[in-house]
């Protein structure tokens, strides 16, 4: 068994919070995001030694950002939830409700503006664009460096998901 590297645990104990909103924000499902960034995290580990020196956390997202990615490009759509079950679940009294709640990352935000429910309609370049962007604040040429893409195409997919992402929130503001 290979040792643990030296300072990877105090990163994981001092970034995982930060890493896992950005998980969160791309995935849209806090179980993905857990499973994002552990896979991220591992396939950080045995590099450690060279960049723990650098930048890590830039490293980190970008694994996370590429996982996501072909993870999106080998995921079958065919099937989607129709009911949010964490509510359904709150309807009928299921005492797991409160740990579920709990869990869930977006429980603080109001139901009338659903960010992670935004966040879905986007296609996923435009979701990285706007988490890595607006979310993580990362320059656009940090953010083209995580996506291996021009600093034109992140301004250009960030216009795109904003605008959007205003239009859900209109027809939001609309149906209420």
């Amino acid at each position: 068994m290979a040792r643990e590297p030296e300072g990877f645990r105090a990163f994981v104990t001092e970034r995982s919070p930060a890493l896992l909103r950005t998980a969160w924000m791309l995935t849209g499902d806090p179980h993905t995001a857990e499973d994002l960034l552990q896979t991220a995290l591992a396939r950080t580990w045995p590099h450690w030694s060279r960049i723990r020196d650098q930048h890590p956390e830039a490293y980190v997202r970008k694994v996370m950002v590429r996982t996501n990615a072909s993870w999106w490009s080998r995921r079958w759509r065919g099937e989607r939830p129709t009911e949010d079950l964490t509510a359904a679940a709150a309807r009928s009294g299921d005492p797991g409700q409160a740990v579920a709640r709990a869990a869930d990352p977006q429980h603080a935000v109001p139901e009338q503006l659903d960010l992670a429910s935004a966040l879905r309609t986007l296609p996923l370049r435009q979701r990285q664009c706007v988490v890595l962007r607006h979310f993580d604040d990362l320059s656009v040429a940090e953010t083209a460096r995580l996506m291996g893409c021009s600093d034109g195409t992140v301004k250009s997919q960030t216009a795109k998901g904003l605008a959007s992402l205003r239009a859900v929130v209109e027809q939001e503001e609309q149906v209420s």
